[in-house]
């Protein structure tokens, strides 16, 4: 086995110890849907990585394969950059695009649960969507990983912007945002190369990019800011 396949297990312990802490954030801010949002999609986002480090360790398994389908390509990314829209747009608008996000990844995880698999495509210690009989399933991931990027890095660029501009906020609300914005979209280079045969790109981005965003979501809440009014605090970042 190469070491790099076990890049997911790694992803998967920060993962789990990175929702607590948002559940716990969350439990404090209830009405804070947008944590609510970080809260889930980092616990789908673990749920994806741990049916990646099953395969590495244990092997291939149906299971396995189909969670890590559903979890990690369908919902890896887009409960995150959810939150961003709850914490950077109106409510209204927020929950017309969750109504619509949530129609099609019913659609599409349907489809990830009954296609039929190629065994003869299987790889022991390894997972990729080319073992789906269904080529076009496939093609439900992609809208949902631009969806993420747009929203989910492109939040915390404009964020990081913002906050630049300021001189009441600290520089760590700038560099906590930039970290988010790039591993938002970490994950998203490495599932273009999984699509191409290359998972293993796929697992280091996903470890490499969700240790960025705690690291600026830690940056984020650790530094004291100032009282702000709610509709601007909405309009600042994205914790």
């Amino acid at each position: 086995m190469e070491p790099v396949l076990l890049a997911p297990v790694a992803t998967t312990v920060i993962a789990a110890f990175f929702a607590v802490a948002l559940w716990r954030h969350w439990r404090r801010k209830r009405a804070a849907r947008y944590l609510l949002w970080w809260a889930v999609g980092v616990t789908a986002f673990g749920l994806g990585t741990s049916a990646e480090a099953w395969t590495s360790v244990f092997g291939w398994s149906e299971p396995a394969f189909r969670l890590w389908y559903v979890a990690g390509a369908l919902l890896g990314g887009w409960p995150l950059a959810q939150g961003t829209v709850y914490l950077l747009m109106k409510k209204k608008t927020a929950d017309r695009l969750t109504v619509v996000s949530l129609l099609y990844i019913a659609v599409a995880a349907a489809a990830a649960i009954i296609v039929p698999i190629a065994a003869e495509l299987v790889e022991e210690h390894r997972l990729t969507g080319a073992v789906m009989e269904w080529e076009w399933v496939r093609y439900f991931s992609p809208p949902l990983n631009l969806y993420a990027v747009i929203f989910l890095a492109g939040g915390a660029i404009w964020s990081a912007m913002r906050y630049r501009r300021r001189h009441d906020r600290p520089s760590s609300h700038v560099w906590g945002n930039a970290l988010i914005a790039v591993g938002a979209i970490l994950p998203g280079v490495g599932g273009a190369f999984a699509r191409g045969g290359r998972v293993e790109v796929l697992y280091v981005t996903e470890l490499i990019g969700l240790s960025l965003i705690w690291a600026g979501y830690r940056m984020m809440t650790g530094a004291p800011i100032e009282p702000l009014h709610e509709s601007q605090r909405r309009a600042d970042s994205a914790v």
